[in-house]
C-alpha cells in the first residue's frame, strides 16, 4: 500500500531573491521621507495682521511669499527682507502700503503707510503726539486708504489785559485759542494776529483795548520812531528808574493811565504803545515839551521845536 503524499512545503518570502532589493527600496523611501520632512519648516505668516500657520519647504522669504500667492510692491513692508532664507519657526510679515490724504493743521498733503491702525500711521508719520483727530486712534486703515484730519497740541503765547500767558491748545483759530483761555472778544478790540488766522507754535496772540478815540491823521504823519529812538533807543521794554519811566517813549504811570493805558506801559507792544502816545499827543494840543522836553523835537525830524 503506497503512502500519503506529502503536501509541498509553503515557500518563504524572505528566501526570495527579490526579498533584498525589497528591503533596500522600501529603507530608501522611508529615509527619503524622513529627509524631505526635515526640510519642510513650520513659518508663522502674518498679512495686514492676520496670522496663519504655514509648512513650506521655500528656502527664502520672496518664494514663500510667490508660493502662498501674496504680492509685494516697493513700497510694502516685508519683514525680514524678502532675500533673508527662511529657519524653522521663522515669523514673516507683510504689510501692505495704502495712501492717507493728510491734513495737518490745515496743510494736505497725500502720503502712503504701512500702518494697518490709525495709532500707528501717526508714529509712522512722526506725528504720536499729535492733539485732536478726525478718526480714533483705534481705527482700521484700510488698504483702500483714508483722510486723516490732525490738529497738533501746540504752545502759544496769549498777551491780553496787559498779562502775558502761556497755553497749550490744539485750538484751529485764534479765536478759538481766546476763547479756550477764558478771553472774550468785546466790541471794539483790536487782535493781532486776526481772529480767524491758523495760531503755529510759538505764536503771540496780542489782544489790544478799544480805541474809542480815533488819531488825527497829522498826528500820526510825525516821526514816532524817531522819538522812541531818543527816548528809549528804540527799546519796548526800557526802564528808567529816575522817573520811574516805562516803554519806547518813556511814559511815567500816571501819564500813561490819564490816556486810558491799563497794566504797565512797556508790558504791551510798540502798536499799543505808540497810539497811547499819540493819543497823550493829542490831549495835550501838541505842546510836546511839557512830555518830551529832551527828545520831543524829533517829531519834526529837526531839532527845533514846535
Amino acid at each position: 500500500m503506497r503512502g500519503k503524499r506529502r503536501a509541498p512545503r509553503p515557500k518563504i518570502p524572505w528566501r526570495s531573491p527579490w526579498t533584498p532589493v525589497i528591503c533596500v527600496a522600501g529603507l530608501l523611501s522611508v529615509t527619503a521621507i524622513a529627509v524631505i520632512g526635515s526640510l519642510a519648516k513650520d513659518v508663522l505668516l502674518v498679512v495686514d495682521g492676520k496670522p496663519m500657520a504655514v509648512r513650506s519647504f521655500a528656502a527664502s522669504v520672496s518664494e514663500l511669499l510667490g508660493d502662498q500667492g501674496v504680492p509685494v510692491g516697493d513700497r510694502d513692508l516685508v519683514r525680514p527682507a524678502a532675500q533673508a532664507r527662511i529657519v524653522d519657526g521663522a515669523r514673516i510679515e507683510v504689510r501692505h502700503a495704502r495712501p492717507i490724504r493728510l491734513t495737518v493743521d490745515g496743510r494736505t498733503t497725500n502720503r502712503l503707510v504701512t500702518a494697518t491702525t490709525v495709532r500707528d500711521a501717526l508714529a509712522e508719520l512722526d506725528l504720536a503726539r499729535a492733539g485732536k483727530l478726525s478718526a480714533p486712534r483705534h481705527r482700521h486703515v484700510p488698504l483702500s486708504g483714508m483722510s486723516l484730519t490732525v490738529y497738533t497740541r501746540r504752545t502759544v503765547y496769549v498777551f491780553a489785559d496787559g498779562t502775558r500767558r502761556r497755553t497749550t491748545t490744539t485750538g484751529r483759530t485764534v479765536r478759538q485759542v481766546l476763547k479756550q483761555s477764558g478771553i472774550p472778544l468785546e466790541p471794539g478790540h483790536l487782535v493781532r494776529p486776526a481772529p480767524d488766522t491758523f495760531p503755529a507754535e510759538g505764536t503771540l496772540i496780542t489782544v489790544l483795548p478799544p480805541r474809542t478815540e480815533p488819531i488825527e491823521p497829522a498826528v500820526m504823519q510825525l516821526n514816532w520812531a524817531a522819538l522812541a529812538r531818543c527816548e528809549s533807543g528804540g527799546d519796548p521794554v526800557a526802564y528808567n528808574p529816575s522817573g520811574p519811566y516805562y516803554g519806547l517813549y518813556q511814559f511815567s504811570l500816571p501819564m500813561w493811565q490819564l490816556v486810558g493805558g491799563t497794566g504797565m506801559p512797556q508790558a504791551w507792544p510798540v502798536e499799543e504803545q505808540t497810539y497811547r502816545a499819540q493819543l497823550l499827543y493829542q490831549r495835550v494840543d501838541g505842546k510836546w515839551k511839557g512830555q518830551w522836553p529832551n527828545c520831543g523835537a524829533h517829531l519834526f525830524g529837526s531839532s527845533t521845536g514846535q
